[in-house]
């Protein structure tokens, strides 16, 4: 298989997508008569791409049990076992995701074998574990895009709680006082998750009642009445205050990593994660939600945000730099008689086209598609180069060399 291809990309309806954002990018009629939260670009087993190929749509799976060389490339298909490693998505958030967090490769490896030795069917909603990867991941916003993202300092944790829960929560406050640590963190943290339900209402009761009254001083007291309208008291509608509240800009992005406590708000963003679907989640949520499980693989880390902007890789594209093995993320910029030339050593590449038009060329084949806002590529490993001419910007997918 060498030869750039078309990708058709299934869509996850969920609950808290847009029924504008995903059907727009694509050209299709919108509003959609359901919400469409995720493109998928991939080979994930649950929804793998379907690549136009020999005349026909061929599962980007099976394609890639065919040609793995060709495809993935050498390195690539025999240090991820003639996997893709990386699932490449656009996702549409017109309501807040739920708090979640995501297991180490070890960990996965492990519940995802326990679970099966269970005998929890994998489409099961109590099932944890939908595979053995891991899954850190980048999101690049592509409108203003709002996350929760990591543990605050815990001594702004305990001043903003202190404003809101005074009455309801203060002997777990008390004690989380006497400790101001990690284990304090774990500590306070398992109490709201594991208190009984009547007393989660309570408290969310007054943080909401509190947060009213002070709602101009800060967004955090603006997202808790939010997440309240949302999912009405849930206990993470705590969660802006034990989280760092970050907006990122258009070209922005963040990369999260194993156990870090997290939950999209709203936007339109550019996600790339390494191939799993691994989720434990933590609230705001009417899915399973495993605390034990959450509790085990969570980070208890106080945590400062790096926001991500692109750097220069080469003439006309550049990257956004993170310490994943599975993917790079970059963005391709090119103008009218302005030319983006790719490299040689490259590997399998994904790419959607996310503003304006181009055409995209193998240098060697001659072969050429046009680009249009939300087509989606395949470039194989065995396509050597190749050239995109256009007024366009392109977020690629890629294996970091």
């Amino acid at each position: 298989m060498r030869k750039i291809c078309v990708l058709k990309n299934p869509v996850q309806e969920y609950a808290w997508g847009s029924r504008r954002a995903i059907p727009e990018l694509l050209g299709k009629p919108a509003p959609a008569e359901r919400p469409q939260a995720e493109l998928w670009m991939g080979a994930h087993p649950k929804a793998p791409s379907q690549v136009f190929w020999d005349g026909a749509w061929r599962s980007l799976l099976e394609l890639i049990q065919e040609y793995p060389e060709d495809i993935l490339g050498e390195y690539v298909a025999t240090r991820f076992c003639g996997r893709l490693p990386f699932l490449f998505k656009v996702l549409a958030a017109d309501k807040p995701l739920s708090i979640q967090a995501h297991p180490s490769l070890r960990q996965a490896q492990e519940g995802f074998a326990r679970e099966k030795k269970r005998g929890i069917p994998l489409d099961s909603p109590y099932r944890n574990y939908k595979d053995d990867n891991h899954k850190p991941e980048i999101i690049c916003a592509l409108t203003p895009f709002c996350a929760l993202v990591g543990f605050r300092k815990i001594n702004d944790i305990l001043m903003m709680m202190d404003r809101v829960c005074p009455r309801t929560l203060a002997a777990e406050l008390e004690e989380f006082r006497g400790q101001p640590n990690r284990e304090g963190l774990k500590r306070f943290f398992n109490a709201l998750m594991t208190m009984e339900k009547d007393m989660q209402v309570r408290v969310v009761a007054e943080a909401v009642s509190f947060a009213k009254k002070v709602s101009r001083d800060h967004p955090v007291f603006e997202w808790m009445i939010k997440l309240n309208m949302a999912y009405p008291s849930d206990i993470g509608v705590l969660s802006p205050i034990l989280l760092n509240l970050i907006l990122l800009r258009p070209n922005e992005a963040i990369y999260i990593p194993a156990g870090e406590l997290h939950a999209y708000l709203g936007g339109v963003g550019i996600e790339l994660m390494a191939n799993s679907d691994n989720v434990m989640r933590g609230g705001l949520t009417p899915k399973h939600v495993d605390v034990p499980e959450l509790l085990r693989i969570l980070t208890f880390e106080e945590s400062q945000v790096s926001v991500l902007t692109p750097r220069t890789y080469r003439s006309g594209e550049s990257v956004y730099p993170t310490c994943a093995e599975e993917f790079v993320l970059s963005v391709i910029s090119v103008r009218e008689g302005n030319s983006f030339i790719s490299g040689r050593d490259r590997s399998v590449e994904m790419m959607i086209c996310t503003r304006g038009g181009a055409c995209i060329t193998d240098m060697r084949g001659g072969d050429v598609i046009s680009l249009t806002r939300g087509t989606a590529v395949l470039v194989p490993a065995a396509v050597q180069q190749y050239r995109i001419d256009g007024d366009a910007v392109i977020h690629k997918a890629a294996v970091p060399a």
